[in-house]
């Protein structure tokens, strides 16, 4: 699968911009923007995006696997279930940032989503 079996990728233009009206945590190297669907679906879902500011084809390609790779592996065990997730390439850093350090950056986007506005 792209990315794990517990979390369904976000394809649909609707749904990439109600994600883009929820929370929103900007961090070095991408910007996470999350939302409560508050539906009955306990399944996380994930988006990618990459605009031209990030680069030629190459370039958003290469940003948009090394983000694939971080919600493999952090999503499944920070994220929460009923949730949208996307995450969202910066020019000149996604692609080129230590991965560690973007991981780390990930999981604090993520409890600081979670506990703003409890």
């Amino acid at each position: 699968p792209a990315v794990s079996v517990c979390l369904e990728v976000l394809k649909n233009r609707p749904d990439f911009l109600a994600c883009a009206r929820g929370r929103k945590q900007p961090m070095p190297g991408f910007l996470l923007q999350a939302r409560d669907r508050r539906d009955d679906r306990d399944v996380i879902r994930i988006g990618f995006t990459a605009s031209k500011k990030v680069g030629n084809a190459v370039a958003r390609n290469r940003a948009k696997r090394r983000l694939r790779a971080l919600a493999r592996e952090v999503l499944p065990v920070h994220g929460r279930p009923g949730w949208d997730y996307v995450l969202v390439a910066r020019a000149g850093e996604t692609g080129t940032r230590a991965y560690m350090d973007m991981r780390a950056e990930l999981i604090r986007a993520i409890e600081k989503v979670h506990a703003a506005r409890k």
